[in-house]
């Protein structure tokens, strides 16, 4: 789940309204090549406020090729959470062009205290996947992210 620094708690809450209205999310496809090599994914697109909040709190389980892409307007330096989110989770932070800026793992967290998983880079899309998705695959930064769920993006 996404969360800016200084608005912690506008994502919570509007991820709990999410849920209690069933929203829903775009689904894609998107690939991540690295080396002459392409991983293809299913995804959900996270591409509005609503949904970013949302993102995979109270999932059981992702596919081994699944996962979900948050697609920003504008820039960002904002981190993640995983307040409410059951399964560990890859995170790989890109920028408009696809290219992977960092990776990062990220633990569930049933209850608070959450910790926050900054990227320490500016970024515009963010994956999430299985923890250790990209690293069984040896992909690393500078790998590229592209495909048909990148048309989601919000302009």
């Amino acid at each position: 789940m996404r969360i800016l620094p200084a608005r912690w708690l506008a994502p919570w809450v509007l991820g709990l309204v999410a849920l209690a209205q069933g929203l829903s999310f775009p689904k894609s496809t998107l690939y991540v090549e690295q080396g002459g090599r392409r991983h293809v994914l299913k995804v959900e697109v996270a591409d509005t406020p609503e949904r970013q909040a949302q993102g995979l709190m109270f999932r059981k389980g992702l596919g081994e090729d699944e996962g979900m892409v948050f697609l920003f307007p504008t820039p960002t330096a904002g981190g993640f959470w995983m307040k409410n989110t059951l399964i560990p989770l890859s995170i790989a932070f890109f920028d408009r062009q696809g290219v992977i800026l960092r990776i990062l793992d990220m633990e569930p967290c049933p209850k608070d205290p959450c910790p926050v998983y900054y990227p320490g880079v500016v970024y515009q899309g963010a994956l999430e996947v299985n923890q250790g998705w990209f690293h069984k695959r040896g992909l690393t930064p500078g790998a590229r992210v592209g495909g048909e769920a990148l048309k989601f993006w919000p302009r």
